[in-house]
């Protein structure tokens, strides 16, 4: 295999659903070899490779055979069709706890993990002391892991799969259970990883994880596989079939094959809130927007630190006199973050007629933290010295926030630091 550490080739797994329960046993039973099942495919003809020292993320909706394939990468599932090749050791985290005895300390439960995945006592004695401080969970160690907190045993459970020196590392959604300053020190593990060019492959709903740590994402949907490439670009294609479930859409070189055939608003290329809430008497319609990262590209998912540009398009059903333009941002609590509008900016935007067209840009450097943020588009004005809301539109759309650094609060001031000695 060469550097090829994991290869996966035309793999499925099918499953037997039955309406009852006896129907199974009809089946096996009938003489006619009567059929009482219906096929499900938990994953159909699935392909693809990791290199040695590769970080993969899979990515995909629930139920589009993320941990399944996991489960058949690492030995726990047998497939129905095809073929998986592993060429290293692998250590895997699929499942909170999983192959822990309740029963036995945390101690006891290091030994057996360890000797499970190959290591005789000796080994483990070795790496034992490394292990317990990558947990710590204190004196809890010696007592049965029954007693544990779900925090408690994801700890523990992953300070073992990471410390016993795998060539290859494979995790599961086990990181969304530890707090903050765990999850800190296990991607602090994955950079470790990669330097020393490990192999690691991880299924996340954490699409700032995905991309920050990924050198390559693949996407699955309904137990196919949609797409393979760069982690950005394949983030985007998962957004698109969160909100809409549309799965049609083809890559190519990190682009949409279909791009020249969708219309040309911006909106149509964007991952826009159908149940949007809508209103305003009327005076002007935002008709199209969207957002364009620093490559120009038509996007749901932005850089921090990069600059970024919202276009809104408004058609005006009256005349009207200094209408003005606005953005809001807030996170998905609702609370209000930022925002700005043609008024605080100081730009007088002149009178418009009706069955005019205005395209309106706003232009800036984002600062905000990584995470998932929503947009509110608006057009107001003054109309007789009374204030008109022609047109809002909240939570038309969302971005997602790729940082390589997050600091304290909604925004990174962009610190220069400089220590004199």
């Amino acid at each position: 295999m060469n550097d090829i550490a994991i290869s996966v080739e035309s793999l499925s797994k099918v499953y037997k659903l039955y309406n009852k329960p006896k129907d199974r046993f009809k089946e096996a039973l009938s003489i006619s070899k009567k059929r009482y099942s219906r096929e499900h495919y938990a994953l159909k003809d699935i392909s693809f490779q990791i290199k040695k020292g590769e970080t993969v993320g899979i990515i995909g909706t629930n139920g589009s055979g993320k941990s399944t394939i996991l489960k058949i990468i690492t030995g726990v599932l047998n497939p129905t069709k095809g073929d998986v090749k592993i060429d290293g050791r692998i250590s895997a985290l699929l499942e909170l706890g999983a192959g822990f005895n309740p029963e036995f300390s945390g101690i006891e439960n290091v030994y057996l993990n360890g000797m499970m995945i190959g290591f005789s006592k000796e080994e483990i004695d070795e790496k034992l002391e490394d292990i317990l401080a990558f947990a710590d969970i204190g004196d809890f160690v010696k007592q049965p892991v029954k007693t544990y907190s779900s925090g408690m045993f994801v700890r523990l459970a992953f300070a073992v799969a990471i410390n016993i020196d795998p060539e290859i590392l494979i995790v599961d959604e086990a990181l969304s259970v530890g707090d903050v300053f765990f999850q800190a020190k296990c991607y602090n593990k994955f950079e470790e990883f990669k330097k020393l060019g490990k192999t690691i492959l991880f299924v996340s709903h954490d699409l700032g994880s995905i991309t920050k740590y990924c050198d390559r994402a693949i996407l699955l949907n309904k137990g196919t596989m949609l797409a393979e490439g760069n982690p950005k670009a394949m983030v985007d294609l998962y957004k698109q079939i969160l909100v809409s479930g549309d799965d049609t859409a083809m890559f190519k070189d990190d682009h949409y094959m279909d791009s020249e055939l969708r219309p040309n608003d911006l909106k149509n290329n964007m991952i826009i809130n159908e149940k949007a809430q809508d209103y305003g008497d009327g005076g002007a319609i935002i008709y199209d927007y969207g957002i364009t990262d620093s490559d120009g590209k038509v996007t749901n998912t932005l850089v921090k630190g990069r600059e970024f540009t919202l276009t809104m398009k408004i058609r005006f059903n009256r005349n009207i006199d200094n209408p003005i333009f606005a953005f809001t941002i807030k996170d998905i609590k609702g609370t209000d973050i930022t925002g700005t509008n043609t008024m605080y900016e100081k730009i007088n935007t002149g009178s418009v007629r009706d069955g005019d067209k205005i395209e309106v840009r706003f232009s800036q450097n984002l600062m905000l933290q990584g995470g998932e943020y929503l947009f509110a588009l608006g057009c107001t004005g003054y109309e007789e010295g009374e204030f008109r809301v022609f047109n809002r539109i909240y939570d038309v759309f969302n971005i997602t926030v790729i940082a390589d650094k997050n600091t304290s609060g909604f925004f990174d001031m962009d610190s220069k630091v400089e220590i004199i000695k």
